[in-house]
């Protein structure tokens, strides 16, 4: 079995107004001290209107979903007792009067330093899937495998499509704001490890970076831990959402070793099908058109489906496809994330809105 690990940030909100409130500190200290986390698990963010958790490794589905509601729960009962609410949505539907301040870290400060309006706009939050992988070296053959089907998987979990009061038009405005850094978006193809390391050399050496942690790529080798680590998706509304995800990520780079062993043949995809595709993904979660891993369009349903298929023997290696399938239907009927905010704001207005991004945060 491969293991893996989840991030979620949320935001802090105000209960009636959805505006972020500054008081993450305050927050994390309380659902530290409780009795379901402690301060590892739940970590400071950007600006101090956010706040993120990490569960432990974990070898099953079952034990993502677990911890999810663990930490949500905790993270959202120390806000309460602050007054505010955690929302689970890629981006603050609204922002206040004055932008909300950075969190005090030297790091973070530099960052404000060199791009202030941007800094100011992060009221954004992601998902990020952590899946071990045995070395570095299969870790970039696994990069180069599932980089395709990464504008897939931003349009399952697209959910940030408020922004300002007002619809942007986007599934997934956060992508749209998180592109706008030095290095971010879809991951260029490696010629193995070594131009790897080099790439990434090259962009610390520019100066344009301060350090390897601003590689933003939307799938990277973490620094910390042995594993790929998958950053392109919005934060979910609900934590089974998430869970459907970590296991479909988890079936790609199963996949993906097992190609890799077997020497399989990688089809080239020019980079600007990637990116066109991503922006895409973005712009329209899975409503309508959806491009493939080879820049072909499709029906959204059917990219699903033929993602499905094709990890359909890393699912049953690990238990997971009844689990996985089951929720990938049930987005189908329901809708992304992106859409039901939407609804609930056509049909209850603000409140309804407010009620949806942040009921996530205490229950499942």
């Amino acid at each position: 079995m491969i293991t893996m690990g989840v991030e979620e940030e949320y935001l802090l909100v105000d209960p009636v107004t959805a505006v972020p409130v500054p008081v993450a500190a305050e927050v994390r200290r309380a659902a530290g001290l409780g009795p379901f986390a402690d301060g590892v698990e739940i970590q400071d963010e950007l600006l101090q209107a956010q706040i993120e958790v990490a569960t432990p490794v974990c070898w099953s589905l079952d034990e993502v979903g677990g911890h999810l509601l663990r930490l949500r729960h905790a993270v959202a009962t120390a806000a309460e007792a602050s007054g505010v609410r955690v929302a689970a949505t890629g981006a603050a539907p609204l922002r206040g009067d004055l932008p909300v301040p950075v969190t005090p870290t030297p790091r973070y400060l530099m960052m404000e330093g060199a791009a202030r309006q941007l800094v100011d706009e992060q009221l954004i939050c992601g998902m990020h899937v952590h899946v071990g992988v045995p070395d570095p070296e299969t870790g970039v053959a696994v990069l180069n495998r599932i980089r395709g089907w990464l504008p897939t998987l931003l349009a399952m979990s697209a959910n940030s499509p408020l922004w300002e009061r007002r619809d942007t038009g986007f599934a997934s405005w956060r992508t749209i704001i998180f592109g706008r850094w030095p290095v971010s978006g879809p991951p260029p193809h490696f010629d193995g490890l070594c131009d790897y390391e080099q790439r990434l050399e090259r962009l610390v050496e520019s100066g344009v970076i301060t350090d390897r942690g601003q590689v933003y790529w939307q799938a990277r080798l973490s620094d910390s831990y042995p594993t790929v680590e998958v950053r392109c998706l919005d934060v979910q509304l609900r934590p089974d959402d998430a869970v459907m995800l970590a296991g479909i990520i988890r079936g790609l780079v199963a996949t993906a070793i097992a190609e890799e062993k077997a020497e399989m043949p990688l089809p080239e995809v020019a980079p600007e099908l990637t990116q066109v595709a991503n922006w895409h993904a973005a712009r329209h979660g899975l409503n309508g058109i959806l491009l493939d891993p080879l820049g072909r369009p499709h029906r959204g349903p059917d990219v699903l489906y033929a993602l499905l298929r094709h990890i359909t023997a890393a699912l049953e290696d690990a238990g997971d496809l009844r689990l996985v399938s089951g929720l990938v239907d049930r987005l189908l009927n329901r809708g992304t994330p992106a859409e039901r905010q939407r609804r609930a704001l056509e049909e209850a207005g603000l409140p309804g809105l407010i009620d949806l991004v942040t009921g996530a945060g205490a229950s499942a």
